[in-house]
C-alpha cells in the first residue's frame, strides 16, 4: 500500500504542476492530498489523516476550485512556458531532488521499540498548541503561510485576462 500511495503522490504531483488546464491541476492536487491522507492512515496517524482529508482535501481544494470557477473560463489553457522559464525551473527541481535523495540516503534510520501510550484529547490539544520540541504550533503557522501563498498564486493564475 505504501508503494501505491507513494506512486500516486508522485504521479499526481507531476500532473498537478505540468497540467495546462487549471481545473485539472486542482483536481490532481486533490488526488495528491487524498493519497497523503492514505499514507497517514497507513502509519496509524488517524488524527492527522482526518485533518488532511477535512481541512486540506476538503476545504482548501474546494476553495481553490470555487475561485477558479468564479474567476476564470474553465476551458482556458495556460500558455506553454518558454525555455527561459522552463530551464531554471528544471534546474531548481533537479537540485531539490538531488538534495532530498542525499539527505535520505545519508540519514541513519533507526527503529524504536517504545510502548504506545494511550492518547487523549487533552494531550493532543497540548501538542497542537505547544512550541516545545514536539509541538505543532510553528509547523502549522509555516504551513498556513505556504497555503496562503498557494491560494494567492491560484487566484492570480485563475484571474481573467483583460485582453
Amino acid at each position: 500500500m505504501f508503494l501505491l500511495f507513494a506512486a500516486m503522490i508522485i504521479v499526481f504531483s507531476i500532473l498537478t504542476v505540468t497540467s495546462r488546464r487549471i481545473l485539472r491541476a486542482a483536481t490532481f492536487l486533490l488526488f495528491v492530498l487524498v493519497s497523503t491522507a492514505g499514507l497517514y492512515f497507513l502509519l496509524r496517524y488517524n488524527f492527522l489523516a482526518a485533518i488532511q482529508l477535512t481541512l486540506y482535501a476538503g476545504g482548501i481544494v474546494v476553495l481553490i476550485i470555487f475561485s477558479i470557477l468564479l474567476t476564470s473560463h474553465i476551458g482556458e489553457k495556460l500558455p506553454v512556458p518558454g525555455w527561459r522559464k522552463a530551464l531554471p525551473a528544471a534546474v531548481v527541481a533537479g537540485f531539490g531532488a538531488v538534495m532530498t535523495l542525499f539527505v535520505v540516503i545519508q540519514h541513519e534510520f533507526q527503529g524504536t521499540a517504545t510502548n504506545q501510550e494511550p492518547t487523549n484529547v487533552r494531550l493532543i490539544g497540548q501538542s497542537l498548541l505547544s512550541t516545545e520540541k514536539f509541538g505543532y504550533a510553528l509547523p502549522f503557522e509555516v504551513i498556513s503561510i505556504l497555503l496562503l501563498a498557494a491560494m494567492v498564486g491560484a487566484i492570480v493564475l485563475a484571474k481573467k485576462r483583460k485582453d
